[in-house]
């Protein structure tokens, strides 16, 4: 018996999260069939469209001028002529995106992880956080994975690479959980040598990774003619593009199922699946336009994002409510004197302090390495004071994510173009 779960959901209903309820609201809507839950989409969306037409100051007169909503009746077939919402009109707009009422639904602020540019703060809540939860377990459900059964988190975390430890509760949380972790985004050949070992010790059910980072460790264990424990039930990869040769050498290796899941801080888990990735329906509407995906958050009414453009291309598939293709961030492995580092590490820290606030000294960044230990910075500076101090901050904290005796150099621009496809290269590797 799992009493695990039944542990944990005990005591999130007595906590008052809408987890567990939103969780039996999906996996009933997990058996209704396209045109059943097109009717559920749609009533969600059309909710969410009277809420922002009473409450959102940006969409107020939007929607109207549209005629998507007038005298608070919806009609979704002027839905495409909303103006496309991006990350530069969420800088403008600010707290005229958020709910005049979202002081009330405990709200908290997140971030886009900058992988187009310079981050964007967003509003979420409680009742939006839930759901995306809700929807993680229910992915993990209907691959085989139930919640408490042992699992291994191959991720990542700046923190433990510069604080050097987690906090109580990350191990506690991970003791109930039945989660092991394994810290990914700094990885010499030693740490992967241990990582094999403690893998096979540990004998994980499940695991969930940075793609990049497993995709390296999968390069590693076959280069070195090394054994590892088969995962019973898959691995699942996430945050970045599994790219085909990826995916097929990680389960060359692994010997299991390689699920990938698309998603983005902004807007939570979208879609999950094996080649054809089932989409949230109940969390999301996405449209596709030339192949550019456009995404409406249906469960986040403190900043609800209404044909947000998140960056990322894929295709629909023959069978409603899923895609293909998607291709989205691409991380890369930094490989230093020290080490191999997931470039994730370094978007972070090259956005956040160790308090976790963000750097408002400059805008965007774009990191090149010119040999092993030689990076220059490219950064575009908006307050010359604040940068001075900040790039301080930068210069230690790089140094012990990618190597004491690294060299790095600053360089102050005005612009850093985007390329060709409109995707921005935020670390480049000449070496």
């Amino acid at each position: 018996m799992n009493w695990r779960k039944t542990l944990i959901f005990t005591l999130l209903r007595l906590s008052g999260s809408e987890i567990p309820k939103a969780l039996k609201h999906i996996e009933r809507m997990h058996t209704m069939d396209s045109d059943e839950l097109k009717k559920i989409q749609k009533s969600r969306l059309s909710f969410l469209l009277l809420h922002s037409a009473k409450h959102v100051p940006y969409y107020r007169e939007i929607l109207s001028r549209c005629g998507v909503v007038q005298n608070s009746n919806v009609n979704l077939s002027f839905f495409d002529k909303i103006p496309i919402l991006t990350k530069n009109i969420i800088r403008q707009q600010g707290k005229h995106l958020c709910s005049d009422n979202y002081g009330r639904r405990k709200a908290y602020s997140n971030t886009s992880g900058g992988s187009t540019g310079e981050p964007v703060e967003f509003i979420q809540d409680k009742f939006y956080c839930d759901w995306n939860i809700a929807n993680k377990i229910y992915y993990k459900k209907i691959n085989g994975q139930e919640i408490g059964d042992k699992e291994l988190r191959f991720w990542g975390s700046e923190r433990d690479l510069l604080v050097g430890k987690e906090k109580f509760s990350i191990r506690f949380r991970n003791w109930l959980y039945n989660r092991k972790e394994f810290n990914t985004f700094r990885m010499s050949e030693e740490d992967m040598k241990k990582y094999v070992v403690d893998w096979n010790i540990y004998k994980p059910k499940w695991v969930e990774a940075y793609v990049q980072s497993i995709y390296e460790f999968a390069c590693f264990i076959a280069d070195n003619n090394l054994n590892i424990y088969k995962p019973d039930n898959g691995i699942l990869t996430s945050a970045g593009t599994l790219f085909p040769h990826m995916k097929k050498k990680i389960e060359e290796v692994f010997k299991c199922k390689v699920f990938n899941r698309y998603g983005s801080r902004e807007v939570g888990d979208m879609a999950c699946g094996l080649d054809e990735l089932k989409l949230s329906v109940w969390n999301h509407y996405l449209e596709i336009i030339k192949g550019k995906i456009y995404v409406t958050t249906l469960n986040n009414f403190s900043m609800p994002l209404i044909r947000y453009d998140i960056g990322d291309v894929a295709e629909f598939t023959e069978k409603w409510g899923s895609i293909k293709n998607i291709k989205g961030r691409i991380n890369n492995m930094i490989k230093t004197s020290n080490g191999v580092v997931d470039s994730a590490a370094i978007t972070s820290a090259l956005y956040f302090d160790l308090e976790g606030n963000l750097f408002t000294s400059f805008s965007k960044y774009q990191l090149i390495q010119k040999k092993k230990d030689e990076f220059i910075l490219k950064v575009i500076v908006k307050n010359i004071h604040d940068w001075n101090n900040d790039k301080i901050v930068i210069n230690n904290v790089m140094k012990k994510i990618l190597g004491e005796n690294i060299v790095l150099n600053f360089n102050l621009v005005d612009d850093i173009p985007p390329l060709g496809n409109g995707k921005y290269e935020y670390i480049r590797s000449e070496v």
